[in-house]
């Protein structure tokens, strides 16, 4: 079966386990946000660097599950491309769980295609995963948050709430092919934050998402390497 394969960390409130997964089905839930005046700023500033606006909110776009990774280095063509941190949802053994992913994109391409643009980069996701039925009660207090690094410097890039996005059982069941919920294999990214000073490139990419309910935190970091555009 092709896909990504990958090792997760599964955390629970009585312990971890490592459990290695084919993901064959990666989902980009565009357009996701619960606050309609923080995703229009989000629209905003898309437009800015030449983004369309969408033709319906949210937009569920299909990328190569083999773009999937959990390495802490990505090479991209071009110095076009910059990541944003989004909450991931999906389902192993039965079970619905949730971990956090930069959904790494040509802002370039973007400009021509939303479509192939998210096909561009590969999408760097966090090894660690919550069961979501243990946060559930407290979804509210979960904190979405990324940094880039840039001058050798750590800056806060993104940081807010996951419920300035929708809800993720509404977002899973407004895939039309979820009816019964994301089956095994598959994963879906469930959108993001406006940027702090703006969408930008930057050397390096650092996302979270913190539980300060249960006081825990998982997330990744990866370096960008841009490779030579010939023509």
């Amino acid at each position: 079966m092709s896909g990504a394969n990958l090792v997760f960390n599964l955390i629970t409130k009585h312990g971890e386990s490592s459990r290695p997964t084919i993901v064959s089905t990666a989902i980009i839930a565009g357009w996701t946000g619960r606050d309609k005046e923080a995703m229009e700023k989000h629209i905003v500033e898309l437009e800015a660097i030449g983004v369309k606006r969408p033709a319906k909110t949210p937009t569920y776009y299909r990328v190569a599950a083999a773009h999937l990774t959990t390495s802490s280095e990505i090479q991209v063509a071009g110095d076009d491309s910059s990541g944003e941190a989004e909450f991931i949802l999906t389902t192993i053994d039965g079970r619905l769980w949730v971990g956090v992913g930069s959904d790494h994109t040509d802002r370039k391409v973007e400009t021509t295609g939303v479509t192939i643009s998210k096909q561009m980069c590969e999408k760097p996701v966090s090894s660690q995963l919550w069961p979501y039925d243990e946060v559930a009660d407290h979804w509210d207090k979960l904190i979405l948050r990324s940094y880039v690094v840039e001058d050798g410097q750590t800056k806060l890039y993104q940081e807010g709430p996951v419920t300035t996005m929708m809800d993720p059982l509404l977002l899973i069941a407004g895939y039309p092919a979820a009816k019964a919920g994301l089956t095994e294999g598959s994963l879906m990214f469930c959108g993001t934050l406006a940027a702090k000073g703006g969408i930008r490139p930057a050397p390096r990419f650092i996302f979270e998402l913190e539980d300060p309910v249960l006081k825990r935190k998982i997330g990744n970091g990866y370096d960008i390497v841009c490779l030579p555009v010939e023509g």
